[in-house]
């Protein structure tokens, strides 16, 4: 059963790295296309979280398509926000595991955390492996799958969060892929005002040996996004199943 997003919402979110690739073959990678860097990395950040962001919007919009309850709740009750924060996230996946479960009382959604994110990882490194970007910031790549698995904690581990149960307030409170999301949509925030227009080009000494600035590594913020789309892939397909079913 195809609805009205549906080839949208399946097509993962890795095209556009494999689009970011392909555009900047022709530039090279010597010295003088450093400056590029950043301007090249933010530019694909900024098209995936925005990618994803219309992916939650689409998802809510053909559940509420198909089931009119869920449509007074989602769209009256209790809006949605632009799902750029965790919070907005995980309401869509709360929201499509309810209606799956209409169909499916006995549905339970598990994922092996470790074994996903390191198929993501390998992933990652066929794409970037001697390219230019991988170049431009070879210490971040070099260090991204370490900091991600290290991180796993009890991510994906219910039906309730599509991460953990951390508060908004406690981001660093453990270690989890939650405290990971929470340094993404700051630096989501941060691209999409502009605010380092403002504010000192580079992190201070302080912010540098922060344990936390590890996080500001673009190849764990693409792992991140490829993680969170494969999740919500995954679950529309069930969800299509129970409609085809039912």
């Amino acid at each position: 059963m195809r609805l009205n997003h549906t080839d949208f919402i399946l097509s993962p979110i890795t095209d556009i790295l494999k689009d970011s690739i392909s555009a900047s073959a022709g530039i090279g990678s010597g010295i003088e296309t450093y400056p590029l860097s950043d301007y090249v990395m933010q530019s694909v950040f900024l098209k995936m979280t925005g990618f994803q962001e219309q992916k939650m919007k689409c998802i809510a919009w053909d559940l509420a398509t198909i089931d009119y309850e869920y449509r007074y709740k989602r769209y009256t009750q209790k809006t949605l926000g632009e799902c750029s924060r965790y919070a907005e996230k995980n309401e869509v996946y709360k929201d499509l595991i309810s209606c799956i479960r209409k169909f499916d009382n006995n549905f339970n959604f598990q994922i092996n955390k470790t074994a996903k994110l390191n198929v993501i990882c390998k992933y990652i490194r066929r794409l970037f492996d001697n390219t230019n970007l991988s170049a431009w910031i070879h210490k971040d790549y070099n260090s991204f799958e370490a900091i991600l698995l290290n991180q796993i904690g009890n991510s994906l581990s219910d039906n309730n969060n599509l991460f953990d149960n951390q508060n908004d307030d406690k981001m660093d409170s453990n270690n989890h892929i939650r405290k990971i999301y929470n340094h993404l949509y700051r630096h989501r925030n941060r691209c999409a005002h502009n605010t380092p227009s403002y504010q000192q080009n580079l992190p201070t000494l302080k912010t540098l040996v922060n344990v936390n600035y590890q996080y500001e590594n673009y190849f764990v913020r693409f792992a991140t996004l490829v993680l969170i789309d494969k999740v919500f892939i995954e679950l529309y397909k069930k969800y299509l199943e129970t409609l085809e079913v039912n």
